[in-house]
């Protein structure tokens, strides 16, 4: 092991990336509290600013996937689509089957010009997770509690204000509503074969609801749909800890774009679609299972320098003043003082775990386990 590898798995260091990713988001967090104030002035200055601002902290954590663990992403593709990659307007339907999914989906977001304007449909309770959730609050993210009759409105409200958006911005769809897991998946075909539809082998039954209502509501503004299927080289299962320890991953993205003129503009069409979508979906991976590549032609867009500056930058303003109380602290000679100092430091690192644990697959929701159960 190397000495910057070595250094990789330090629990020091993750505390000081930790430590400036918080205290960044949430002087971040703060400006944007500030934007508040442009939006009745003017709206339209107000997105431009925050999608700066989210760059920032999104940045980051792209920054470790890119940097720190040299994680490599390869596009399976063709070159038309290649070319027209943060020009339009695009809803990304993308697999939802490991922990660091959202984080490949960032990359390309980042390495195409739209990662501070990226959206998503998110649960009601990533809201409420600092920085993350009061990040994608300024940003106008779409939140659900993932109860259709509650959340048509909310939902049908939030993607119409987007109609107007003046960045391009890629909205990810995680269609099967949850992270793959194998009692989600078994309860997920039994519902399929309950409703006559093809057994999936890799995927849960995707939920349509979300799908067709963004299609509907966001067409005149959105250009195509991105089929994006994601899977890792050596049957790896990668993590966010992972990435943190340094660990190097290989990243394979199939990626299919599809113009949303030829999505059928009826809710029971669009479903249908979707379904087939998905059955397509299923045996590229299995194609990837057994050749270990998915079929198209190749591309790796090259990582930019932004992530690693915006980093270093953060970490310049803030661990020089974090360096000069830590050794204020210890040259007191004050036992109250030391002790106190370093329960902050541990309460900071739960909160940092706490928030790395949102990822984790052992950790997410329940939804599945008993809402495939119900009828949508």
């Amino acid at each position: 092991m190397g000495l910057l590898a070595f250094l990789k798995t330090q629990f020091v260091l993750h505390l000081l990336v930790g430590f400036v990713f918080v205290v960044s988001g949430l002087v971040i967090n703060f400006v944007q509290l500030c934007t508040l104030a442009l939006w009745p002035v003017s709206k339209q200055l107000y997105r431009r600013l925050n999608c700066r601002l989210a760059y920032s902290l999104w940045s980051q954590l792209v920054m470790l996937l890119e940097w720190w663990s040299c994680t490599e992403c390869t596009l399976f593709t063709d070159q038309a689509t290649v070319e027209r990659f943060g020009k339009e307007h695009a809803v990304i339907i993308l697999n939802h089957n490991f922990e660091i999914d959202f984080l490949c989906g960032w990359t390309m977001c980042e390495r195409f010009g739209v990662l501070g304007s990226s959206k998503v449909l998110a649960k009601k309770e990533l809201l409420y997770v600092p920085l993350i959730g009061w990040t994608w609050y300024f940003l106008e993210i779409v939140f659900c509690k993932r109860k259709w009759e509650e959340d048509r409105d909310t939902v049908v409200e939030g993607l119409r204000r987007l109609s107007d958006y003046p960045e391009y911005m890629w909205f990810l769809l995680y269609c099967e509503g949850t992270r793959f897991t194998e009692t989600k998946h078994r309860v997920s075909m039994e519902v399929a074969a309950a409703k006559g539809l093809p057994v999936l082998k890799y995927h849960l039954l995707p939920r349509t609801k979300g799908f067709t209502t963004a299609v509907k509501c966001l067409r005149g503004t959105v250009a195509a749909v991105y089929d994006v299927t994601l899977n890792f080289r050596g049957n790896k299962n990668p993590s966010l800890l992972g990435i943190l320890y340094g660990k190097k991953y290989e990243a394979d993205m199939c990626v299919r774009r599809f113009s949303l003129e030829d999505i059928p503009l009826d809710e029971k069409g669009a479903a249908q679609w979707l379904h087939k979508l998905y059955q397509e979906k299923d045996a590229l991976q299995e194609i990837y299972n057994q050749k270990g590549v998915f079929p198209g032609e190749q591309f790796k867009p090259a990582r930019r320098p932004w992530t690693l500056l915006n980093f270093l930058s953060w970490a310049t303003i803030l661990l020089s003043p974090l360096f000069s109380f830590v050794l204020g602290v210890f040259a007191s000679g004050s036992p109250l003082l030391i002790l106190t100092f370093l329960g902050f430091v541990g309460a900071a690192s739960f909160g940092v775990r706490r928030l790395i644990g949102v990822t984790e697959i052992e950790k997410g929701s329940s939804y599945g386990n008993q809402e495939f159960k119900k009828k949508e």
